[in-house]
């Protein structure tokens, strides 16, 4: 029955997207599509009612039906602000979000599925609108502190997005005290002049316990911390060991020289690599990757909750993993010295970079050392004796991997691979998780050719299955939007960088030239920042469309299994297509129908983890800065908005200098050279500028820190050359003869960090800074909801991955001529 409802609403949704279709009753759709008894006019009234409460229909006043988008209305996400208003981003493909002033929101609260109607009165380039539907509440369950009073109490929320205290009636309150952290149910919403009410799920702790922080931040976004018992139990059934029945029908690679290089505190070793040099000049590099998805089954316990939390989700003190640690730690971690199942990617690569032949396929393999980014470091840059006497039989492979990483690096900047290469810190904590340092991580050669090693597999896996043109996950990343390129452009002509060309011409080559011309420059992390949120998020996606900041026209993701759930997908299909030779259409078909879900969850999830991530970043920075107000700091202006200026200490700590507390003169801000100028004084401060600044306040609860200007240390506005470096946007880039790597109409590929691949694409916007001299912090200083809203999704609906995977789905005929 399930299956006949989704035909007849795609068939619905199909139907009212046809250009010349015109409103119509629901006597005319019955027509229309021939139906004759009463059953299937029954089944029709039923599936436009449920179609019309999704907001995926509008009837009229004359009880006409039509898409939202056909009848003068949008759906969409509705982005919320802790001043009341927002931003509605469209489910229609490649439409720009639209502007809620606070008047309009009309009960909406951030991360509800609206309808809207876009306003004609609106002003300039930005469209406004006003929401006239909430057709699915968000989230129902909020986390907050509990205040009692009397015999009831409020909740008052984390998020300061949702304008609302939630009211507890007395028997509602679980046992919470004042100053306890807690997850709470909506019962009511907020009406008029009525408050919100609930009742408490759970307690977390008091504010004050350790932990209760990053507990309360993993509950706000919906992160479970811990499995479910059935799933622990499915962990805890797999074995520790693997025996002779596994290694059939795979390849023995345990006699080779296999080494894992990672941090010193990972734990989850899921790539290790090898790398030989040929006689004839050329390398063989070997990427041999967890084989997660022989453990963990489709369908399986395990599974369904891996695909629900779709990644692991690192935090400071604590690693919030997508399987088991049993299993992410255990019998799938690449461990030293021990017999593991892989998926090996075996690559020749020519002096060019080039890949000339490729293998892939299961084996089994026995690591030969754990190496991490430190040591290779000192092997191949210091030279320290001790290590090289300690691993002297592997040294000569190190030298050779060196070697293929200059060659692989190479070829992509040739090719046009933008390569941000920003500051990141680590903060470090004490046992009660209270930091007590910041460490700025350095990417050193060992981290560089591990990354070179994994996207020169991911390009390789991509492009093969596109060839096999199968259903297949990819990860892709869209040319930027002109209009933001543009502004860009506009920019970066306040330092000194003339780019000519328009937005929507722009090769990824040229914006690679725009870093290497500022690097060195004091403003070099700011200029990248602005660069990397004017391009797209990174996203997965079923087509091969290409990746724009890589550079090339194929890429997946298919080296972190253990970590990230579309991995595991691309690791399944590999053992359809390749090791079981499954092609067939009945199996081309169950993946087809399942991969757009796939891809829009996974795309979600990474984003819902990012988020985390920067919240307790943010915090555990406020926290680190708590002791220190009233001290004196080096910074660069990082940010210039309407309501001051962001400023960033060289440990990648920011705070805000807001205009109120800039009392020397009356600053206005120039949106378009992007400086705060002083009326009298005539005063300017600008990106890159650097500054001495007072720590005045910390609110640990908003994860905001507030600075005061005590002396400018060195102001390049009155310094920049006066010759402009020229830089040409479209160019003939073409890196090699074949051209398998050009960007002809298409575009793709940049350098992530270590194994974070794309990832400074695919998180997208910068963690820090706004277009247009704005910023992902509002004028309090508190961070805004950074994510996007995901992946845009059109009319057609998506079957759910679990509902459909392994049912035969047969077209259904319809009547309709």
């Amino acid at each position: 029955m399930t299956d006949k409802k989704d035909s007849l609403q795609s068939r619905l949704l199909e139907f009212f997207g046809e250009e010349e279709y015109k409103p119509l009753t629901v006597g005319e759709i019955e027509d229309e599509f021939g139906f004759e008894d009463a059953e299937e006019f029954k089944e029709l009234v039923k599936t436009l009612v449920r179609m019309e409460g999704q907001g995926l229909v509008v009837r009229s006043r004359s009880n006409r039906y039509g898409l939202p988008e056909r009848m003068n209305l949008l759906r969409g996400k509705f982005i919320g602000h802790a001043k009341g208003f927002g931003f509605v981003a469209p489910d229609v493909e490649g439409m720009d979000d639209v502007f809620i002033p606070p008047h309009e929101v009309n009960g909406a609260i951030n991360g509800d599925i609206v309808l809207i109607r876009v306003l004609k009165e609106s002003f300039g380039d930005r469209r406004e609108g006003t929401i006239t539907k909430v057709v699915e509440r968000g989230q129902t369950s909020f986390v907050g502190t509990f205040q009692a009073n009397r015999g009831f109490g409020f909740v008052v929320l984390d998020d300061k997005k949702l304008p609302m205290d939630i009211f507890i009636a007395k028997g509602d309150t679980l046992g919470a005290v004042d100053g306890h952290k807690v997850v709470v149910e909506i019962a009511t919403w907020p009406e008029d002049l009525k408050s919100a009410t609930g009742y408490i799920t759970k307690i977390l702790g008091h504010k004050n316990d350790p932990g209760v922080d990053i507990l309360s931040i993993l509950y706000k976004h919906d992160i479970p911390p811990e499995f479910p018992e059935e799933v622990v139990a499915a962990a805890q059934r797999v074995p520790d060991e693997i025996s002779p029945a596994d290694l059939e029908g795979r390849r023995d690679l345990r006699h080779e020289t296999i080494v894992t290089i990672d941090g010193a505190d990972a734990k989850d070793l899921d790539d290790a690599v090898t790398v030989t040099k040929n006689v004839d000049g050329t390398y063989k590099l070997g990427v041999h990757i967890a084989d997660v998805s022989y453990y963990v089954t489709q369908g399986s316990v395990i599974d369904i909750e891996a695909y629900d939390r779709a990644t692991s989700v690192y935090l400071t003190d604590r690693v919030i993993p997508m399987i088991p640690h049993r299993l992410s730690n255990g019998i799938c971690s690449l461990n030293p010295q021990v017999d593991r199942l892989t998926l090996s990617c075996e690559m020749i690569i020519d002096g060019n970079g080039n890949v000339i032949a490729h293998e892939i396929f299961q084996s089994v393999i026995k690591t030969t050392e754990r190496m991490t980014y430190k040591d290779v470091y000192k092997i191949l840059e210091e030279q320290d004796e001790e290590l090289i006497a300690r691993y002297e039989p592997l040294v000569p492979m190190f030298n050779h991997m060196a070697e293929l990483s200059k060659i692989l690096r190479n070829k992509r900047e040739l090719r046009g691979a933008i390569d941000f290469d920003f500051k990141e810190s680590k903060v470090i904590v004490d046992e009660d998780g209270w930091p007590v340092d910041i460490e700025l991580r350095e990417r050193t050669v060992a981290e560089k050719l591990i990354e070179d090693f994994m996207l020169a597999a991911n390009e390789t896996v991509a492009e093969h299955f596109h060839w096999m043109n199968v259903p297949f996950l990819y990860r892709i990343h869209e040319d930027p939007k002109p209009e933001k390129l543009q502004r860009f452009f506009e920019f970066v002509t306040n330092f000194g960088i003339l780019i000519k060309g328009t937005g929507n011409t722009v090769h990824p080559k040229a914006l690679q030239d725009v870093l290497s011309a500022i690097e060195g420059m004091p403003e070099e992390p700011v200029i990248s920042t602005m660069l990397l949120r004017s391009m797209q998020q990174a996203k997965y996606y079923p087509e091969s469309i290409g990746h724009f900041g890589l550079s090339t026209d194929f890429y997946t993701h298919f080296t972190s299994p253990i970590r990230r759930y579309p991995d595991l997908v691309v690791h399944r299909l590999i053992r359809t297509y390749l090791i079981n030779k499954d092609t067939s259409q009945e199996t081309v078909a169950q993946w087809s129908m399942a991969m757009d879900e796939i891809a829009d969850h996974t795309s979600e999830r990474e984003r819902r983890a990012v988020d985390a991530e920067r919240d307790t970043d943010a915090l555990k920075k406020a926290q680190y800065m708590s002791d220190k107000i009233g001290e004196e700091f080096e910074g660069i202006v990082s940010s210039v908005t309407n309501f001051g200026i962001f400023i960033e200490l060289p440990n990648t700590i920011e705070g805000l200098v807001h205009i109120s507390n800039m009392t020397d003169d009356y600053y206005r801000f120039d949106d378009r050279q992007m400086i705060m100028i002083g009326e009298r004084t005539n005063r300017q401060f600008r990106i890159g500028d650097e500054v001495k600044v007072r720590v005045a306040n910390v609110i640990i609860e908003e994860s905001s820190i507030d600075f005061e200007i005590v002396g400018m240390v060195t102001s390049y506005g009155r310094t920049r050359k006066v010759t402009p470096t020229v830089i040409h946007a479209r160019k003939n880039y073409n890196d090699n003869k074949d051209g398998r790597s050009s960007r002809s109409s298409r575009s793709g590929s940049g350098g992530g960090k270590g194994r974070r691949d794309d990832e400074k694409q695919s998180r997208g916007d910068s963690t820090k800074r706004g277009e247009r001299g704005g910023s992902d912090r509002d004028p309090r200083g508190r961070r805004k909801d950074s994510s996007s809203p995901g992946p845009k999704k059109g009319v057609k609906q998506k079957q759910k991955f679990y509902e459909g995977i392994a049912k035969k789905g047969k077209k259904k005929k319809t009547k309709r001529k």
